[in-house]
């Protein structure tokens, strides 16, 4: 009897996290990408133990019981890097009761009050359908993104594993995410000059020297959230035009906040700027065309102008979707100048390192989490595919929604063409 579609994918969500957690792998002969200084290293055993990597090398012996994966010179890289997603709190974008992403209290926007202590991850559905479609591709976690709400300050995000667990969220990766620039204009009393008057406003609230009323931004529980950030937290803002971005970093400067600018399209024209200030840049390297005047000047090498300065960047798509295209960013920022180990570092070790995970993720290396992704070619050409994909150590069960569907129907086919019942 064929299984129900849903109870299928289901499964699949079972099979990453029932592993035994303390199973040994050795995986022999890989061409490892390490997405740091070593670059990479040829026919080299990566040994996993406990969700770990325990050991790299060559000729590595291998534990009693271990299982042997012959990695035949293929590409090893960490686990992906999703993007700023909605994956786990949006299951289908045309149905709203199937988004959590947003908060939107009805209320007209100039009397709304900013809700920073609305945070996007208690939503977060580790079996939804779109999880295991992520993860044969090759993605291992991602940072989730509140949607616009009713003011510019959309809330707060983390950056969660993709394994299937229901603990998800990945410690220290807190962020506070602000829309800024013409978009966020109409939450703003029609001005973006309004945003940071705002933002000043709630900034005093938070110390107190601005009265906290029935005029206030702020309820008592968002000014206790927004007093963290403004203790050096990060905070990621949404904006693409030069002179904005400068903007978001001189308020970011004037109250000591790590600053993350997402979207960036006009981010190569103020590069020596970010690079001062240390601010780091998600952007999407297929951004190239004018849409609006926010992004007159987007262009392909924007990534690659960005690191020559030293600013740190990272790859998104921003769609929970087609957030496997991510490998298509990367290769793309390859073809207008990025190097190939940069580009590989923007979907690993480089938003590992933005959101406080170097320590743990994006990176080949003894002490990391084992989230590790075995390459059937070059891991940034689309022609290529993911032959085996590990979370903290757990074997991914390659099978999705639509991998189901698709061999559902392909043996319908075969059938129909040489005439089997």
């Amino acid at each position: 009897m064929r299984i129900p579609l849903i109870i299928s994918v289901l499964l699949g969500t079972v099979m990453v996290t029932g592993a035994a957690h303390g199973q040994q792998i050795l995986i022999r002969g890989a061409k490892v990408h390490t997405a740091d200084d070593r670059g990479t290293l040829e026919r080299t055993d990566v040994l996993v133990r406990d969700g770990r990597i325990a050991a790299m090398g060559t000729s590595l012996a291998a534990p009693d019981g271990a299982r042997i994966v012959d990695a035949g010179n293929r590409p090893l890289t960490p686990g992906l890097f999703a993007g700023l997603t909605g994956l786990g709190v949006t299951e289908v974008s045309a149905v709203q009761s199937t988004g959590d992403a947003a908060l939107g209290l009805g209320a007209p926007a100039w009397r709304q009050r900013w809700r920073p202590e609305f945070d996007i991850t208690r939503a977060f559905n580790p079996r939804s359908t779109l999880l295991p479609v992520a993860r044969i591709e090759g993605l291992t976690w991602t940072v989730l993104e509140p949607g616009s709400g009713d003011s510019i300050v959309d809330g707060q995000g983390a950056a969660v594993t993709l394994d299937g667990r229901f603990e998800a969220v990945l410690q220290g990766s807190h962020s506070l995410f602000i829309d800024l620039g013409a978009g966020a204009s109409g939450r703003s009393g029609g001005s973006r000059a309004a945003q940071y008057m705002l933002l000043e406003q709630a900034a005093d609230e938070v110390r107190g020297t601005a009265p906290a009323g029935d005029k206030a931004l702020l309820l008592p529980a968002g000014r206790k959230v927004l007093q963290t950030y403004l203790a050096g937290g990060r905070v990621v803002f949404s904006v693409q035009r030069a002179a904005d971005i400068r903007q978001a970093l001189a308020f970011a400067q004037r109250h000591g906040l790590q600053a993350v600018i997402s979207g960036g399209d006009e981010a190569w024209v103020v590069a020596d700027e970010l690079s001062r200030a240390k601010a780091a840049v998600i952007l999407d390297p297929l951004s190239n065309l004018p849409g609006g005047f926010d992004i007159l000047g987007a262009r392909l090498d924007n990534a690659a102008l960005l690191h020559k300065a030293g600013v740190r960047i990272a790859f998104s798509t921003g769609d929970a979707h087609i957030a496997r295209k991510i490998r298509q960013l990367a290769g793309n920022a390859v073809a207008h100048g990025l190097p190939w180990d940069a580009a590989l570092a923007a979907v690993t070790s480089s938003p590992a390192e933005i959101f406080g995970l170097g320590g743990s993720r994006g990176r080949i290396a003894v002490g990391q989490a084992a989230d590790l992704v075995l390459w059937s070619g070059d891991p940034l050409d689309v022609t290529s595919a993911a032959d085996a994909v590990w979370i903290a150590g757990r074997p991914v069960r390659m099978q999705s929604r639509q991998t189901i569907l698709r061999d559902r129907y392909f043996e319908r086919l075969q059938q129909e063409l040489i005439g089997t019942p």
